[in-house]
């Protein structure tokens, strides 16, 4: 999420009563989670196994419960509760506007879009050229959906990430405040769900096609090209290079690459970043080639132990 116009550390540590080590005078652009900061981001990190990892990563300023090492370039804001205070800042500066409009007055629709009966656009949506949007979806605010798109049926673009942070039994909410691009010549098929990035994008690639009842958890970047079948389940923060498929049932672990050219086969699951252009099955999966073949030893399992008789 972008902050404009950018405000000062100073600024951010007034907001939510905090102290500041560093620059009280650096500029804050933006506001990201971790996977996804940039140079001038303000992020938070409450835990020490995510200490270093902060400090080395592109952020300007971090959001932290106790004082660490501060890197030179780097501004450190003490707080008691970042994850809240996190929250509060996105509230501060998260624009949003509240429509009661089906399709949003400040909704963008190109030419020669054809946008069925009972669809709802959020605010500040924009839809290119040439697309096709069946009755009753449903896309959320800030979302870009380019040219040549067609969105089936009971598709939902743009809710909510799934991310929540527990505390005494209890799971506390992050606020969402990111978006979704879907680029040119995608097809997105009836009743999916693909969720809005936490404070960034959700990318789905040029000339992806996406079957029915798939699921795309937030901040994961879907390349061109790719090919999912039904009942895919992809968690968030997950990278699909290229022309990847991924067939029926396949379900994907969070935080994962998948390199290009990759192939899935059906009621796979991943739970580990993989290689480019090879062909993968099981669950864990692993290289088709070789799960077949421990397929077919456990099946000589009974004739030896027969012959061990």
């Amino acid at each position: 999420m972008k902050i404009s116009p950018s405000v000062t550390v100073q600024q951010i540590a007034d907001l939510i009563g905090a102290t500041i080590i560093g620059n009280p005078d650096a500029e804050v652009t933006g506001l990201n989670e971790i996977h996804r900061v940039e140079k001038g981001d303000i992020m938070f990190v409450d835990h020490p196994k995510y200490y270093k990892a902060s400090t080395a990563s592109a952020a300007t300023t971090i959001i932290v419960d106790q004082e660490i090492d501060c890197p030179e370039g780097k501004n450190l804001i003490i707080s008691k509760e970042p994850f809240d205070d996190y929250n509060k800042i996105i509230a501060t500066y998260y624009k949003q506007d509240y429509s009661n409009f089906s399709i949003s007055q400040t909704a963008t629709i190109g030419e020669n879009t054809i946008v069925k009966a009972n669809v709802t656009i959020g605010d500040n949506t924009t839809i290119g050229e040439n697309c096709i949007i069946y009755p009753n979806v449903v896309i959320g605010e800030n979302c870009v959906v380019k040219n040549n798109v067609i969105i089936h049926s009971n598709t939902v673009i743009g809710a909510d990430a799934f991310y929540y942070k527990k505390r005494d039994d209890v799971y506390h909410k992050m606020k969402s405040c990111g978006n979704v691009i879907i680029e040119d010549d995608v097809e997105i098929g009836a009743l999916c769900t693909i969720d809005r990035g936490v404070s960034s994008s959700t990318i789905i690639g040029k000339g992806t096609k996406i079957d029915n009842q798939v699921h795309v958890g937030h901040d994961s970047i879907i390349g061109q090209n790719c090919l999912f079948a039904a009942h895919v389940g992809i968690a968030g923060v997950v990278t699909i290079e290229d022309n990847v498929t991924l067939w029926g049932q396949v379900g994907i672990a969070a935080d994962l690459t998948i390199g290009a050219g990759t192939v899935l086969l059906g009621q796979s699951g991943l739970n580990r970043s993989v290689e480019a252009n090879k062909t993968y099955f099981g669950s864990p999966a692993q290289e088709a080639k070789e799960r077949m073949k421990d397929i077919m030893n456990l099946k000589r399992i009974p004739r030896l132990l027969e012959k061990l008789r």
